[in-house]
């Protein structure tokens, strides 16, 4: 491949021709605007405290000069006049920054690809009306000892070197951590060191209705020894302090409380958790009040001095901030070869190319050969923006060797002017079998297309992140096609689109191609100019006028109609007509934003430019009220415009903090879906994280998963890290270090005792005694004292109980551990119980756990109580993590296995006698009987809308007070096929005949209890209708981003059956209780499968939780 490198190398196209052309009916008008673009600049030169030297040169500088033309000219300019030839003789431009002052911050001008004019400081000096800027010149700081060793403890943190750039093209990667410097800045300048110390955890949704019964209730305050009662939650904490003070003003000397001290210097905190309840907000704000008022807990509270904010120091940064417009391109007039004299010419702007795109795909070459049959070869080169192909080519096909060579040029129809920023080169090695008749016409062409197979793919943006237009040679390290049975399959939609190549590079496959190469770099405008641009504005108002005409009224319907389609539902063609025809009709309904974009031809550049300036005039977005579910849809992956993802941002700018962390781990992947590593959505989750502890510490989980498993997006996720660990003060550091000094020592742990008992179900003692030693050395040898519980941060675990650890039967070998609360407040003697376990892939659980807790937010805005339990589940690493121990549970496997054996399954009235034996009283019993009903319901209808509802009972869980819930979802996502509907014994959801005994019924038979089942299940469902959209939208990201490789577009259309999209009201309700009546009647069939399972002691993959 090297060498046809080289020959392909000698033809580099230029425009000289044209520019020629232009020049010569040019010339006479361009010396009058060339005046105009002339800027005069000081430049302090880096050698001014050298002895007698001149401290800065003045110059005139052209405009539409690069950064770096600049920094050449001082050069120069040094250089002629004889400054310190021992400086700049010796030295290249290249050893020196620009930075100017703004503001009293230091900012450096850091893109060195940069038009002049377009710069940040130029619209500064011109806004204070400066004539002369000054920039000054200063040799390239080299970071110190301190900084580097400030490095590598957060790349130990992230779990990635960021600094590491072997992998990469351009420096995409480096930029954006000197950009992400700045919404950190800004951010830290604004952020209140009280608040963010105690991070009080608070809503401002309304009580629900069922919790208003409640509010007055007892608070416990514990002070010291002693506590003290309080009622009334709709106080604010600072009354509550206030009242407290007043009560106990005579009685301080027995309660330990100083004569000195007010209630201001006081706050109020959770017993055993770190979980403050400071602010304005009444105390049934608080999560933490409403979460014990809905679990019928008592609420604890102690008096405290509040924490110290000095403890979340930021370590300063030796870095300048970089210039706010840097990567930024100038105006098509700026940047255009019209008018210009020759000598004038440094860029050329992209909407001057009337070409159409092409590329040379010179070869292929991978170290060895994959074992395949005779397989023949081609290269499929595709041109995508988000999900809209703009156009496609592909090569012949070749044999497939080690070294395939095709040195041919593959023209698209599409020109260059028409590429859109975000554009991506899809490339794919595809193999088909090799023809039978290779010399009859045509057909090999054919039979490969029958049989092919996507071996490798790469991609490859074609304007990188300043808004440049690739050129000339890249060889590019592809990924490879994972088989349907690794696990990195499960991923591989969302890793398709990734922009990064593989760091694998001694044995991947590589791909050389060949971009046209011009004399100057070639750049993407932001805009026109709308005064100069007659053209595009006539065309504009043209179609303005058009499409500002009143929509007729048989229009009017269908308009409408497709309007109120779900985000799944396929437009066509016309459709599309209609919507970009009555475009400005459009931009007056919000709902009608995600249609109407995935209309727009992204390849044709006058359409885009419509489109951006439709949405900078609309004021319909930003006025309306939040709709997360249209938002989140303007941020999957169909959609790759960055002004389009910033709108969708601008709306989530609104989501209190209690919102963002119910779609945090939706948005964090949502980050797979931009063009480029810097974006509105990334620098609203850095904001965000940097404001509250609560945010940034899942966000530090979510990612930190992801860059030890996802290799496509490591980069990108390891900077959104980076940036956020470089603003989240000390404390933090030091927690995060904890969490991962013990995933890392668990981890190692977990390992060892799979390696001493693998592929054996059932756990040894020795086993066991084994696990108890390596705890005890861990222990013993500096593990940390306490840490935050990774899936619950107000809750901090101290020493390991080792006598109460153990290995769990199950193939994976999860350890089950218990720690003791690390806080002295505790009042609750219940040890906290972690299971950690190697070898699954918890990232899909926490999608599923958290589409339940969003579906629990719907249901509480509908007054609903279902009584989900999404316990705390977090990937810590690459497969391995940890899964929180729901006290006093058992699987309905155990319950019906310890009664009679293994002819439990049938027995009906096993479940209620279990529970009715852990009720001490018939009233705790009945609440039992309502809780199992409600939470029976709730997992049912969720179960089914997600297509999960088919579970084995070792799989569903059940606590003494009768709370009924799933567990291990990962389980099943992982084998979505083998359940879709193909099986004849497939089941909507669980409800079999030990359930309805429960409830009081069997066979046909009805009862009160059932009834009012069947009630709760059509309420749940109903709500979640009425929010079709959102689910849809986080189903579909879901299928996306942690699931296997979606073979039929049926996967993702389930959820549109399962929430009978576009039938009434009625008629959905009639489909439930169908689905309910398919349960009743196939359930036993449920329990034979049960009985057989347990008959066989088939426990594959079954973690048992309790014994």
């Amino acid at each position: 491949v090297e060498e046809q490198i080289q020959v392909s190398d000698e033809e580099p196209v230029v425009l000289r021709e044209e520019i020629r052309r232009r020049r010569r009916k040019k010339a006479i008008t361009s010396s009058s605007s060339i005046s105009m673009d002339q800027i005069t600049v000081e430049f302090v030169l880096p050698t001014a405290t050298w002895g007698s030297n001149p401290d800065s040169l003045q110059l005139e500088v052209a405009g539409n000069w690069t950064v770096e033309q600049v920094k050449a000219q001082v050069w120069l300019k040094a250089v002629t006049s004889n400054l310190c030839p021992e400086f700049y003789q010796r030295f290249s431009p290249d050893h020196c920054i620009l930075l100017y002052q703004k503001k009293g911050n230091l900012c450096e001008i850091y893109d060195k690809h940069q038009v002049f004019q377009t710069l940040d400081c130029i619209r500064y000096w011109r806004a204070l009306k400066k004539d002369v800027g000054k920039i000054q010149l200063v040799p390239r700081p080299q970071p110190s000892d301190e900084s580097l060793q400030y490095q590598r403890y957060l790349n130990y943190l992230i779990g990635y070197d960021v600094t590491d750039v072997s992998n990469v093209h351009d420096d995409e990667l480096e930029f954006t951590r000197r950009k992400l410097l700045t919404p950190r800045r800004i951010e830290l300048c604004d952020r209140d060191p009280k608040l963010y110390s105690m991070d009080p955890w608070v809503t401002r949704k309304p009580l629900p209705e069922h919790l208003l019964s409640k509010v007055c209730v007892k608070i416990d305050l514990k002070v010291f020894p002693k506590k003290t009662p309080i009622s009334h939650l709709i106080f604010y904490p600072r009354l509550v302090l206030a009242s407290f003070f007043n009560k106990t003003a005579n009685k301080r000397v027995l309660l330990g409380i100083p004569d000195n001290v007010c209630e201001t210097d006081y706050v109020l905190r959770v017993c055993g958790r770190e979980e403050y309840l400071y602010g304005d907000k009444p105390l049934q704000n608080f999560n933490w009040i409403r979460q014990c008022l809905k679990n019928g807990e008592e609420i604890h509270l102690v008096l405290e001095t509040p924490p110290d904010p000095d403890l979340d120091l930021v370590q300063k940064e030796d870095w300048a901030q970089v210039d706010d417009c840097t990567g930024v391109a100038g105006t098509h007039e700026q940047l255009t070869i019209d008018e210009k004299d020759h000598e004038r010419v440094f860029t050329i702007s992209m909407w001057d190319c009337n070409r159409k795109f092409r590329v040379k795909v010179l070869g292929i070459d991978i170290p060895t050969l994959p074992k395949v049959p005779e397989f023949v070869v081609f290269i499929e080169a595709s041109i995508f923006h988000g999900q809209q192909l703009l156009a496609q080519e592909r090569t012949t096909s070749k044999t497939f060797n080690e070294e395939v060579l095709w040195n041919c040029w593959l023209e698209f129809n599409i020109k260059i002017k028409d590429l859109p920023k975000g554009a991506r080169l899809s490339l794919q090695v595809v193999c088909g079998k090799q023809p039978q008749t290779p010399n009859s016409k045509g057909s090999s062409y054919q039979d490969n297309t029958t049989k092919s197979r996507l071996l490798y793919y790469v991609n490859l943006l074609l304007i990188d992140h300043r808004s440049l237009l690739r050129q000339g040679e890249f060889i590019l390290h592809m990924w490879k096609m994972p088989e349907k049975s690794e696990e990195s399959s499960s991923s591989i939609n969302a890793d398709k689109l990734t922009s990064a190549t593989n760091p694998d590079k001694e044995s991947s496959m590589a791909i050389a191609i060949l971009l046209d190469k011009y004399c100057y770099p070639v750049v993407l405008p932001k805009s026109r100019d709308v005064g100069r641009d007659v053209g595009a504005v006539g065309e504009e108002s043209e179609g303005g006028e058009r499409g500002q005409r009143e929509m007729p009224n048989h229009l009017k319907k269908q308009f409408e109609a497709i309007v109120t389609t779900d985000p799944l539902h396929p437009l066509s063609p016309e459709d599309k007509e209609l919507l970009w025809h009555f475009r400005h009709e459009c931009m007056r309904d919000p709902r009608a934003y995600p249609k109407l974009l995935g209309s727009v031809k992204w390849g044709k550049q006058e359409d885009v430019l419509a489109t951006h300036r439709l949405l900078e005039r609309s004021s319909a977005w930003d006025s309306s009220g939040l709709d997360v579910g249209l938002a989140m849809q303007l941020l999957d992956c169909h959609y790759s415009d960055a002004q389009v993802r910033s709108m969708a941002v601008r709306k989530l700018e609104t989501l209190e903090d209690d919102d963002v962390l119910r779609y945090l781990l939706q948005l964090v992947q949502a980050v797979k879906f931009e063009p480029y590593h810097d974006s509105a959505l990334v620098r609203f989750l850095l904001k965000r994280a940097l404001r509250s502890k609560r945010i940034g510490h899942f966000l530090f989980w979510f990612l930190r998963s992801e860059i030890a498993q996802s290799m496509h997006y490591q980069q990108r996720y390891a900077v959104l890290l980076e940036a956020y660990l470089r603003g989240c003060g000390e404390a933090m550091l030091q927690d995060f270090r904890k969490q991962v000094e013990m995933t890392e020592a668990l981890q190692k742990v977990t390992r060892e005792i799979k390696t001493m008992s693998a592929d054996k179900y059932d756990v040894t003692a020795q086993v066991v005694f084994q696990l108890r030693q390596k705890l005890e050395i861990l222990q013993s040898s500096g593990l940390p004292d306490n840490f935050r519980v990774p899936y619950d941060p107000g809750l901090r675990a101290g020493a390991l109980m080792i006598e109460q650890c153990k290995v769990m039967a199950s193939k994976k070998k999860p350890l089950w551990l218990q720690f003791k609360k690390a806080d002295p407040t505790t009042l609750s003697k219940d040890p906290i119980g972690i299971i950690f376990k190697d070898g699954d892939d918890l990232r899909q659980d926490m999608l599923i756990l958290q589409i339940l807790l969003i579906m629990e937010s719907i249901w509480e805005t509908e007054s609903l109580d279902l009584c989900l339990l999404p316990y705390g589940c977090i990937s810590t690493g690459n497969r391995i993590g940890m899964i929180e121990i729901v006290k006093d549970a058992t699987t309905i496997a155990n319950i019906q296995q310890s009664v009679v054996g293994s002819t439990g399954a049938f027995k009906d009235e096993i479940l209620y006698q279990w529970l009715r034996d852990k009720c001490v009283s018939e009233e705790k019993f009945q609440q039992a009987v309502e809780r199992f009903l409600y939470s029976c319901g709730g997992y049912c209808v969720a179960t089914y809308v997600l297509g999960i509802g088919d579970r084995h009972n070792d799989n569903i869980m059940i606590t003494e007070s009768g709370n009924l819930f799933h567990i291990d979802f990962g389980h099943i996502l992982g084998n979505y096929k083998s359940f879709m509907g193909i099986s004849k014994e497939w089941v909507p959801f669980v409800l079999t005949p030990d359930f309805l005994y429960v409830m009081g019924t069997s066979g046909k038979k009805s009862s009160p209890h059932f009834q009012k089942f069947q009630d709760v299940c059509v309420k749940a469902y109903l709500a979640l209708r009425h929010h079709t959209n959102l689910l849809i939208i986080l189903f579909s990201m879901m299928l996306m981003t942690g699931m296997p490789q979606l073979t039929s577009k049926e996967d993702i259309e389930y959820i549109r059956e399962a929430l009978t999209v576009g039938r009434s009201e009625d008629e959905a309700q009639r489909h439930l209780l169908d689905q309910i009546e398919i349960c009743r009647e196939k359930g036993w069939m449920v329990q034979i499968n049960w009985f057989v399972h347990l008959v066989l002691g088939i426990k594959q993959g079954v973690e048992k939780r309790s014994t």
